[in-house]
């Protein structure tokens, strides 16, 4: 049982002998080269401004009036709501979060069809910080060729004072990136103070050391093993990408056969442009080779078109070799002819409709946003007992109203009924004998108030269907209502 399983296997000799059978394959660390040229600016570029986005905006400030917090983006979990700058969302009015949501994925798809994994290369979490952390080895370890000599070299107490620094560093990047993540979830001046006075809620405190783990771990040590082995978008994209979709693509029938320069010179025509430099494999931050084709490794940063274009103007040849293209747009190529604009490529069909769906949401959800109110009913009618029989014939059923004050100033709020002849209310802070068909309550700014509705009508009336309308007492009045039925012991008449 303890002797691994053989397969069968074939010796130069001819001999047959058993080998092990490999499962596992460890992993050769990734020591990529720096790079710089568009696409490598343009990572700069996005990782400056999502690194900026995610620390930064939990500090900014925005004025909802005294009786609202002034954080501009708080998803404020004790009291249901989640403010974005001047938008309030509470929690019926949670399908706007569902629409973000669902224009995020579709999104996605857009960019997908369009540019290949796009998103992958420039704007993911992973990438981003992954990214960050090749530049702290960068600058803690060297370039590609002295980390390689690090990463072999025995371990003495030069090799164990760099990583103990670079881990440091990795270390403090994650702990600001978990700390980050938590003042989204509370007004952070507030909570940063009291996180580190011991004064901050456990919770605070575990997810901390949750995100710190895992950005340290997945962005310091699992990096492309991420995008290769635990993401499920890799394979998911196969089913957006076509032979129209812009990838990165290694034209090999222009580049091969490969040849270095002195043996082109020495043979021309008898080789193609790639001149087997290996600077695309060296600059890759997965450490694939984009000339076997595509592989679930490649997520379209494009590095590898920086370093080719470098090479093949040193060498005086047309840039390209390595470029964003369509397969079908190769295949134009090989045959001599001249691939279409970029821009036509793009606009096509299927990355329209994409586009269409998409603005479509974020229209509707806009129009949503300009005609919602800020005031809101909502009523649960007392079912046990469903009626109560009054001394003098008259029939009284209970209700509970909630009234929705979105406005962060308090407000007076009219509530009247719509409907069913001859019935007055009362409620637990008003007496029977000021009953009418109308009652105004306070409703604190921001806030929604409950109030018990005692309704009744005279005796001999039947089941009913009525309203309840709310009317704020403000400039705007603005109205609300909700259907409930009226119950009578003796049903429909």
């Amino acid at each position: 049982m303890n002797n691994p399983e053989k397969i069968p296997g074939q010796e130069p000799g001819g001999d047959i002998t058993d080998q092990p059978l490999q499962l596992y394959a460890k992993r050769e660390p990734v020591f990529n080269r720096r790079i710089d040229g568009p696409f490598r600016r343009l990572k700069w570029a996005i990782m400056a401004i999502t690194l900026a986005v995610y620390y930064v905006t939990p500090w900014l400030r925005w004025d909802r009036g005294p009786f609202a917090p002034d954080q501009a983006v708080l998803v404020d979990l004790a009291n249901r709501r989640f403010y974005m700058f001047g938008i309030e969302i509470w929690p019926h009015e949670f399908y706007f979060v569902a629409g973000l949501l669902i224009m995020a994925g579709i999104g996605l798809f857009l960019v997908t069809s369009a540019v290949g994994r796009a998103w992958c290369g420039y704007s993911c979490p992973q990438t981003v910080w992954t990214d960050l952390f090749q530049h702290v080895d960068r600058l803690v370890d060297g370039d590609r060729n002295a980390r390689a000599r690090l990463h072999k070299a025995p371990w003495g107490a030069s090799k164990i004072a760099r990583r103990l620094f670079k881990w440091a560093i990795y270390l403090a990047i994650s702990v600001v990136t978990g700390g980050a993540w938590i003042l989204y979830f509370a007004d952070a001046p507030t909570l940063f103070r009291d996180f580190f006075t011991g004064d901050a809620p456990f919770v605070a405190y575990a997810t901390v050391g949750v995100l710190t783990a895992t950005t340290f771990v997945l962005g310091g040590f699992m990096r492309e093993q991420v995008c290769i082995y635990m993401c499920p978008w890799p394979r998911i994209q196969t089913a957006m990408l076509d032979e129209k979709s812009l990838i990165v693509t290694y034209k090999d029938w222009r580049g091969e056969p490969r040849g270095s320069v002195k043996k082109a010179e020495k043979n021309p025509g008898a080789f193609g442009d790639c001149i087997d430099c290996n600077q695309c494999v060296a600059v890759c931050p997965t450490g694939i080779d984009i000339r076997e084709g595509q592989q679930i490794g490649c997520i379209t940063c494009a590095l590898c078109i920086d370093a080719c274009d470098r090479v093949m103007k040193e060498t005086g040849r047309e840039r390209g070799l390595i470029d964003y293209a369509t397969l079908e747009d190769c295949e134009t190529e090989k045959a001599g002819g001249t691939a279409p604009p970029i821009l036509k490529t793009v606009l096509r069909p299927r990355t329209l409709i994409y586009a269409g769906v998409w603005g479509g949401i974020g229209l509707g959800l806009l129009f949503l946003l300009g005609v919602r109110t800020h005031t809101d009913l909502t009523v649960a009618q007392d079912r046990n007992p469903p009626y109560m029989l009054m001394s003098d014939g008259s029939v009284r059923n209970a209700y509970t109203l909630k009234l929705r004050n979105m406005e962060a100033r308090p407000r007076e709020m009219t509530v009247s009924l719509d409907g069913l002849p001859g019935a007055v209310m009362w409620s637990d802070d008003i007496p029977r004998s000021a009953a009418a068909r109308e009652l105004v309550r306070k409703v604190p700014a921001d806030a929604t108030a409950t109030m018990r509705a005692y309704v009744v009508v005279p005796a001999g009336a039947a089941d009913q269907d009525f309203s309840f309308v709310v009317r704020s007492g403000d400039e705007q009045g603005e109205t609300d209502s909700s259907e409930t039925r009226f119950v009578t012991p003796g049903g429909e008449q």
